[in-house]
């Protein structure tokens, strides 16, 4: 049996296994375990493929020396001496020993502590994090977000800070500058740094990496952050311990370390931020920031902290772009030495701390003294729900980042606010987002003339241009005209939507899409066809998606990053967990049937795709690869249809059966004694209901019942036959599996799995695209249908009817 799994399987039952092991444990806590677990099986791998790693596993220091314990009464004791062992072989006392596995409060006592570390670590032991396969599509990365993503999600409102969602900490990384020609020696520096995360995102937007430091004010959060540091292969990376404004460690005397790059998510306005300051290390020049708000003491740190041409990017609460008083007058000062190079407007409820909006502040020290203005974005509208939280999406983050990076200007979405805008005397250097973007929608105005005089305004048909352009004639098609200004529909209001389908731009519009999406595969068959060990999942899907994107960019009506975005999340869906497969397996071994996995210990059942035999032969299997609907649309079409054509006339049969049922064996019925509870026919009682009917002579009865064995006996026939055919495709099915040869797999995977369904989709789009128009020009169709002369005219008639009425009644009014 092939024990291998999608990469997305492994992550789902890591987390349930763990999480139905946390018992009454709060999840801020528990997290501490799991992720030292992931530390060791990491480091243990890790030692075992890499002679030259930086961290030494000793004799009984391993997570195989862990995994020997289970079941073991002391097991608890001894996962404390196998960490300590690691700990001070590579000086990381304090670090990875942070949690007790022998804490009897948190893990129970005795028997129950034995079975959950024995269960917890078995969970484990299915992650190999050596070799290059693991390594190359960062199957630890993802794990550790997976992990990082669901703790922060339980730990609730005060626990979850430790976490910045990985989508906003790729914007911060994209937009603070760091790039393909930053090198390794330049310097990125987090002065909150929490579990690490967001330094970590900064640093990989740098080929070859960067020089990383950081701090962090709590003791089990700055250990989370150096054992993050060695799992990312960042071993030299400092993070340093403490208060980074009352006690920050970075210092030269009594002056701030200074850093090409700082990158930061504070805590949201801290009221006791000033409690034990003492020294301010030259950061308040430009003013001292409230008492009881902390949120511009992070900001001038950050400033503070970047070397002359230094850039910096903060998360902070949208207060700090228009609060006055001190804040104010902060403002103003960095404003005016033009620090402030762009403001980005986050949703609301994306972080784990708070629901409140944030922006993310860019500073930038370069060009300082010539900057006249400050870029602006309001991608607060740009999200998807994600459980209780809101998330970006692919195509918002890749929004944000060529917009700001470009500095492009989107009607609603981003500008370039002058610096003489911004210090006019109405906005006195006030940076509120919407003080200089309108992001609302325009308002839908109802047109008096149109609804007294007839005729849909032809200002509403013309704010459809983007629609017209791709469809030429199709105006003329649906409208006519009615008087100046004003136009009429031209065919029904239930055929406006088949008129579009119809029009010849719709056709040319879905085959450019098709032609767009065949040219960018076979630009990228070659490096498809070829994955293998060492493929890079996470470069190859940026040169596709960058290339996607691209080719969309110029394609009318269609948005080029809703184009992207169902590229990226097919990658999400399938795309990456195929590829992961592939790179273990090779194409072949990947496409062969397992059995489905039923395993207690991982909290693992997997819901089969295919089940040939029955009773104690039955067997369920997994197709990871390639489903079987796949398999039969190339191979077994006609059976399919063969099969599909028997279960409709199963379906009739059992239609007509039901009918039956609902007419004769109701109470009033003649077989009533002959339906159980659900009021269905039974063979048994039907069967019993003829004898009796024979034996009393009532023929009508008789012939009933006769009818009702009849159809009966029919649907059994009919079901015989489709379980006989289903079995009989299945088994086809799955032997053919074993004679597909490797050019047939690829050929399966690329064509009729990928490229299909990418262009299904995009498909989807144009035609989800065609039927907004159809909505809209039903909706003005339908507002504009009857004038107020009509409604009047069928008002009197209305009232006459109900005078004539009143009349016949002798009512008089």
């Amino acid at each position: 049996m092939k024990l291998a799994l999608k990469k997305s399987d492994l992550y789902s039952s890591l987390w349930a296994g763990a999480n139905e092991l946390r018992g009454g444990m709060d999840a801020s806590q528990y997290k501490d375990y799991v992720l030292t677990l992931l530390f060791m099986k990491y480091v243990t791998d890790k030692a075992k493929s890499d002679p030259d790693s930086l961290i030494e596993v000793p004799e009984g220091g391993s997570f195989d020396d862990m995994l020997a314990a289970k079941g073991d009464k002391e097991i608890g004791d001894k996962f404390n001496k196998i960490i300590g062992k690691l700990a001070d072989a590579n000086d990381l006392r304090n670090v990875i020993d942070q949690a007790d596995f022998n804490d009897g409060e948190k893990l129970g006592s005795g028997k129950e502590m034995q079975d959950r570390l024995s269960k917890l670590v078995t969970i484990f032991s299915s992650l190999d994090f050596g070799g290059a396969r693991a390594e190359g599509d960062d199957l630890l990365g993802d794990a550790y977000e997976f992990l990082m993503r669901h703790f922060a999600t339980e730990s609730g409102k005060s626990k979850g800070q430790f976490y910045t969602p990985a989508e906003v900490s790729r914007v911060v990384a994209k937009v603070v500058g760091i790039n393909s020609s930053t090198r390794q020696y330049e310097t990125v520096y987090d002065a909150a740094c929490g579990s690490g995360s967001l330094l970590l995102k900064a640093a990989d937007e740098a080929p070859n990496g960067m020089t990383i430091y950081g701090q962090e004010k709590d003791n089990a959060t700055w250990a989370l952050s150096k054992m993050n540091m060695i799992l990312h292969g960042n071993e030299t990376a400092e993070i340093y311990k403490g208060d980074t404004i009352t006690n920050p460690q970075l210092t030269r005397g009594t002056e701030l370390q200074k850093f090409d790059y700082v990158v930061m998510n504070p805590p949201f306005s801290v009221k006791s931020w000033t409690n034990g300051l003492e020294e301010h290390y030259g950061r308040f020049e430009y003013g001292m920031p409230p008492e009881k708000n902390g949120d511009y003491a992070f900001l001038l740190h950050a400033l503070t902290s970047l070397k002359s041409e230094g850039k910096a990017a903060v998360i902070l609460p949208h207060g700090v772009l228009f609060r006055g008083n001190a804040e104010a007058n902060i403002r103003r000062e960095l404003l005016k030495r033009g620090f402030i190079k762009g403001i980005i407007g986050l949703p609301a409820n994306l972080f784990y701390g708070t629901g409140i909006p944030a922006c993310i502040v860019i500073l930038d020290k370069e060009n300082a003294v010539s900057r006249t203005g400050v870029f602006m974005i309001d991608a607060s509208k740009g999200f998807i729900k994600d459980g209780n939280k809101n998330r970006l999406r692919d195509q918002d983050i890749h929004k944000i980042v060529d917009t700001f990076n470009n500095q492009r200007t989107i009607e609603r979405y981003s500008r370039m606010v002058p610096m003489s805008e911004i210090a006019d005397a109405k906005n006195d250097y006030n940076l509120n987002i919407p003080r200089y973007i309108d992001s609302s929608e325009p308002e839908d105005i109802q047109d008096l003339d149109a609804h007294l005089n007839g005729g849909i305004p032809n200002r509403d048909l013309d704010a459809l241009e983007e629609y017209w352009a791709p469809f030429p004639q199709l105006r003329e098609q649906l409208f006519k005209p009615n008087r100046p200004g004003y136009s009429d529909l031209a065919v029904d209001v239930n055929e406006i939507q088949q008129t579009i389908f119809d029009a010849p731009g719709f056709a040319k519009l879905q085959q450019n899409v098709y032609e767009i999406v065949n040219d960018w595969f076979e630009s990228h068959r070659s490096q498809l066809e070829n994955i293998s060990a060492e493929t890079k999942p996470v470069e190859l899907i940026r040169e596709l998606s960058d290339d996607f994107l691209a080719r969309f960019k110029d394609v009318p009506l269609l948005n080029e990053y809703d184009a992207y975005q169902q590229l990226m999340s097919y990658w999400h869906d399938v795309m990456h967990d195929d590829i992961f497969l592939v790179m273990q397996d090779g194409w072949l071994n990947a496409s062969r049937p397992r059995l489905a996995i039923v395993d207690k210990e991982r909290k693992l059942s997997e819901e089969a795709d295919l089940i040939v035999g029955a009773g104690r032969a039955k067997a369920k299997y997994k197709m990871d690869l390639i489903p079987p609907a796949l398999i039969i649309d190339r191979y077994f079409a006609a059976d399919q249809a063969h099969l599909n054509e028997l279960n409709a006339e199963l379906e009739s049969t059992t239609a007509a059966l039901t009918e039956h049922a609902e007419e004769h064996g109701s109470d009033e019925g003649a077989l009533s004694e002959a339906t159980n509870d659900k009021g269905a026919y039974t063979k048994v009682l039907v069967t019993a209901a003829v004898k009796q009917a024979r034996a009393t002579k009532d023929n009508e009865t008789l012939a009933v019942a006769q009818e009702a064995l009849e159809l009966l006996n029919h649907e059994a026939g009919f079901k015989k036959t489709v379980k006989d055919a289903q079995a009989k495709l299945d088994e086809a099915v799955l032997r053919q599996y074993g004679e597909l040869a490797d050019e047939d797999v690829r050929r399966l995977v690329l064509d009729y799995k990928w490229r299909a369904t990418i262009s299904r989709r995009l498909g989807s789009e144009v035609s989800a695209l065609t039927l907004q128009l159809a909505g809209r020009v039903r909706q003005l169709g339908e507002r504009y249908l009857n004038t107020v002369g009509d409604l009047d005219a069928e008002l009197a008639l209305l009232e006459g009817k109900m005078t004539s009425h009143f009349s016949e009644l002798g009512i008089t009014r």
